[in-house]
Formats: C-alpha cells, sequence, structure tokens
C-alpha cells in the first residue's frame, strides 16, 4: 500500500534543475506555474528533500488555501537539518518530516515526524505509513535531484513530468532531475512518453515509468 506518487519538476534545456550554488532559479514559463499551482490543490501532499528547505526556504503552499485546504508538507530530513524558523514549519499548513530511527530532533507541535531506517530513510516505508496512518493517497514530489532520484530507485514513481524552459544553466556540478552519484540503476530506467505541450517558452513531457 502507497499513495500515487507523481514526480514534477522542472529543468533548463541543458538538463539543469538550478546552478552549482543550488539556488533557486526561474526556469518555469508563467503557464507551467499556472499548471503546478493547480497540481498542488489537487494533491494530498507536496514532498521536498531537506536541501531544498534550507537552500531556498519555500512555504510549499497554494495561496488563497486555508490550513485545513492546503496540501500537506511532507520533508525528508534524514539527520534532523531543518532549521527552527523554516518556512515549512508555519501555521500555513500541516507539516510531516521524515528521518531515520537515529534521529531524536523533534520540532514540538508544529509538525509530525515519521522515523524509518537505520543510517537512511526507507522510501518505501515511509510511503506505506504515509499512506496507513496519515490517510495520504497522492504524493507531488519537487525536488531536488536526490530526492527524485531515490523515489525513481526504489521504483516508487508512477507518473513523471518536466517542463523543459527556454534557459540554458551549465555548469559541471548543477543539478540535474536524477541526481547523485552513478546511474539510478544498473541500466537505467526507461520511460513511455505520454504526451508533449508546448506551454510558452518551452515544453511540459509527460511520462510513465517503464519498471
Amino acid at each position: 500500500m502507497k499513495p500515487f506518487i507523481h514526480v514534477n519538476c522542472a529543468m533548463s534545456a541543458d538538463g539543469k534543475l538550478a546552478g552549482s550554488d543550488r539556488k533557486q532559479v526561474r526556469i518555469s514559463s508563467d503557464e507551467d506555474i499556472a499548471r503546478v499551482k493547480e497540481m498542488r490543490r489537487r494533491y494530498d501532499s507536496i514532498l521536498v528533500g531537506v536541501g531544498t528547505v534550507v537552500s531556498d526556504d519555500p512555504h510549499l503552499t497554494v495561496k488563497g488555501l486555508s490550513y485545513d485546504e492546503n496540501p500537506i508538507r511532507v520533508v525528508l530530513d534524514t539527520h534532523g537539518r531543518i532549521p527552527e524558523d523554516a518556512r515549512v514549519l508555519d501555521d500555513r499548513a500541516p507539516t510531516v518530516i521524515i528521518t531515520c530511527k537515529s534521529c531524536e530532533k523533534n520540532w514540538g507541535n508544529r509538525a509530525t515526524v515519521v522515523r524509518c531506517g537505520d543510517n537512511r530513510i526507507d522510501l518505501p516505508v515511509a510511503m506505506h505509513l504515509l499512506a496507513r496512518e496519515l490517510g495520504i493517497e497522492s504524493v507531488m514530489v519537487e525536488g531536488g535531484g536526490e530526492v527524485i532520484a531515490s523515489f525513481f530507485r526504489d521504483r516508487l514513481v508512477d507518473r513523471y513530468t518536466v517542463f523543459v524552459g527556454g534557459l540554458l544553466i551549465g555548469g559541471r556540478t548543477a543539478p540535474t532531475p536524477a541526481d547523485g552519484d552513478g546511474w539510478v540503476a544498473p541500466e537505467g530506467i526507461r520511460l513511455d512518453l505520454q504526451s508533449a505541450e508546448v506551454m510558452g517558452n518551452g515544453a511540459l513531457l509527460t511520462f510513465s515509468p517503464r519498471y
């Protein structure tokens, strides 16, 4: 039992999520930004890694929605690095922090903490717990690159959408949608292209993984 998992991201025409400093860069067109906002309304939860929280400090909320209407914010944080003043801990929406069993950090009543895995987060178990314990039926994964790669590596992704923007970033160490060391799988992961749509100065590609 697991939620439906949809990975969504925007990358430059040379396949980068951000610059080498990993700071957020505007890649999406206005049309793609509107699409993502609408998607957020439809999903039970939005998931990012702690690196995204530390570098960008996002709210991960939908403007105009109340605390109960907003999707649940989920952060993967193996070692408890989320700052106490991070925006994902504010009162705009519920927050779940997934960490490993050895991490003893708590964030009080500002977040529900799920601990699974010994030295690293056990993603399949974590997704099972989100579904069983919290009733989360759908997860929109927004990054970063290592988080996305982990979901593909564990064969958890049901749908992958990527907006390719009209921008070149460059940089040998700039993050990509499937970041980290080595191949995401021994021979890669094949994707079936479901659709391609021009959206402003870019294109939205929708894929289904072929496991």
